[in-house]
Parts: structure tokens; C-alpha cells; sequence
């Protein structure tokens, strides 16, 4: 058999292989659609939405299964580019600045994280996110982010996005959020937990009070809570409005509806959020300067 030939064959056998380990992603995640059905439709997210968190001895993860007013082909199009993600970071509070960048076929996310508040870009800390390979099928989409090192000891940071086509014109998405802490990153937590941030919890509900109102996860599994939601209402946010001139549109949206959980979500005021982020994109337009 000819070199040529050989590599030809080679190479239609590891695409068949690539094609049908995509096939068995998409129904994979079809499967916990189903599998999800009475949770998706009756929540306390009063949306097609089911969240779950984990914790181990040192990592933290979020998961969120939802589905989204959105064609497949449009979820695919826009949310496997690069630039596309810094669109959706930067709605979160606490993401000062983000540029997509190319060194030969590596694509990197350079994405600067800060506090809830307006602060000098000097005043953040420099995070890079590695660009994953692209998985895109006609009926299945798989991207992702990750990064090695974050702030204080936290590390292998995890973002990844799958999403499948529905019926009418929709689609379900998973999107996971973890990553894993150290010592300083765990003292760190533990301050702030038991200072500013002893009030806050998740979404988890672990029992009922007193008054039969439902009692919500704290800790470090409600922080990664609040932050997948904020991740996955700003897609959302993207998705509906994903134009440069849509910029105030996307804002107002993710805004308002993190306000919609505000037990768990609130930070800060609209108009203060909004005078925020025009800044920080404004900042991002003009290369961090």
C-alpha cells in the first residue's frame, strides 16, 4: 500500500473516530436533558434552569443545565470565537479588562480580575486563559478556557461550554465552572466568609427555617454558585443582544437579571454597575490604557 494512500486511510479513520466520539457528546447531553426534564420545568429559577455545585479537599465546581431561547447555529456561530467570550466576561463585576491574542496557532485570553467596584487596571490581577480546542458539529458544540495559575493559590481554572440543539428553535446548554485553591487561597476565603461576606449564599437549598422559608447553601459552595450563575446569566445577556452597538442593551440585561436573585447576586446599584462597565469597556477599546 502506497505511503500516500496509507496516510489518507489513517486519516479518514481518526475523523470517523473524532465524529463519532462528537456524536456520543451531543447525546450524552441530550440524555441528562431528558433526564432533567421535571427540574427544568418547575425550579425556583422560574426559568429552564438546574444548578449544581461540588466540593472537594481542594477544588470547587459549578454546573449549570439550561435551556436558552436560542438556535443552535446562532449559540454555535457566536460563542466560538475568542473575542466573543471577553464580550461575556467583562459582565461579570469583578472582570476589569479582557484582550483575545494569537501567538501561532495558540489563542490565549489575557483577562484581568479585580473587586466589585471601579479600581485602576494596576490594581487587579492578570489571569490567562489558554483558548481550547473548538469542537463544532452540526449538533454539538464543546469550548472552553483554562488557566493554570489565578489569584493567590488558586489554579487550574476550568471554563467549558457544551450546547446541543432543541426543538422550536432552542437550545440546552451545559456550562462547568471550577477550579482548584491552595492554603492562601483557602485563609483567604475563610476571611472573607466570616467578615463581608458572612451573609451571602448560594442557591442550594438545604432545609427550611424557623419559618418555613428555604435555607440556601453557604461557604465555598455558595461563592461558586453565585459566580456560575453570574457566568451563565451573561451568556445569556450576550447571546440576546451580541453587537458592539448592543453594549448598553447587554448591560442593562445581565444587570437586571442578576437582580432577580438578588438574595444571592446583589452588589452594587444599576446605575453605579452601569458607569462601571462603560468605563472598563471603554478602557478594553483602547488596549488597558
Amino acid at each position: 500500500m502506497p505511503a500516500q494512500f496509507r496516510r489518507m486511510v489513517v486519516l479518514l479513520c481518526l475523523a470517523v473516530m473524532s465524529w463519532a466520539a462528537h456524536a456520543q457528546d451531543a447525546a450524552s447531553l441530550l440524555r441528562k436533558h431528558d433526564s432533567l426534564t421535571a427540574q427544568l420545568a418547575s425550579n425556583p429559577f422560574k426559568r429552564p434552569l438546574v444548578l449544581e455545585s461540588s466540593e472537594s479537599s481542594n477544588r470547587l465546581a459549578g454546573d449549570i443545565y439550561a435551556v436558552i431561547d436560542h438556535p443552535f447555529t446562532e449559540v454555535s456561530q457566536s460563542l466560538q470565537l475568542p473575542p466573543s467570550w471577553c464580550d461575556v466576561l467583562m459582565l461579570h463585576l469583578n472582570t476589569k479588562y479582557c484582550a483575545a491574542s494569537k501567538a501561532g496557532t495558540d489563542t490565549s485570553l489575557s483577562v484581568a480580575l479585580g473587586r466589585k467596584f471601579d479600581q485602576p487596571l494596576s490594581d487587579a490581577q492578570r489571569v490567562k486563559f489558554v483558548w481550547q480546542p473548538v469542537v463544532a458539529t452540526a449538533d454539538y458544540l464543546n469550548v472552553g478556557l483554562a488557566a493554570a495559575e489565578g489569584p493567590l493559590s488558586t489554579r487550574d481554572y476550568k471554563i467549558v461550554l457544551e450546547a446541543v440543539p432543541l426543538d422550536s428553535g432552542k437550545s440546552f446548554i451545559h456550562l462547568s465552572y471550577s477550579y482548584a485553591y491552595g492554603t492562601a487561597a483557602r485563609l483567604a476565603m475563610q476571611a472573607y466568609l466570616s467578615t463581608i461576606g458572612s451573609d451571602k449564599e448560594g442557591f442550594t437549598v438545604t432545609g427550611k427555617d424557623d419559618k418555613g422559608a428555604p435555607k440556601h447553601i453557604g461557604g465555598v459552595r455558595g461563592v461558586v454558585e453565585r459566580n456560575t450563575m453570574r457566568y451563565y446569566l451573561a451568556i445569556d445577556a450576550f447571546l440576546d443582544a451580541p453587537a458592539p452597538a448592543q453594549l448598553e442593551a447587554r448591560l442593562g440585561a445581565w444587570f437586571d437579571a442578576t437582580e432577580r436573585y438578588a438574595l444571592q447576586l446583589h452588589e452594587t446599584e444599576r446605575t453605579d454597575y452601569l458607569a462601571m462597565k462603560r468605563n472598563e469597556y471603554q478602557r478594553m477599546k483602547s488596549g488597558g490604557s
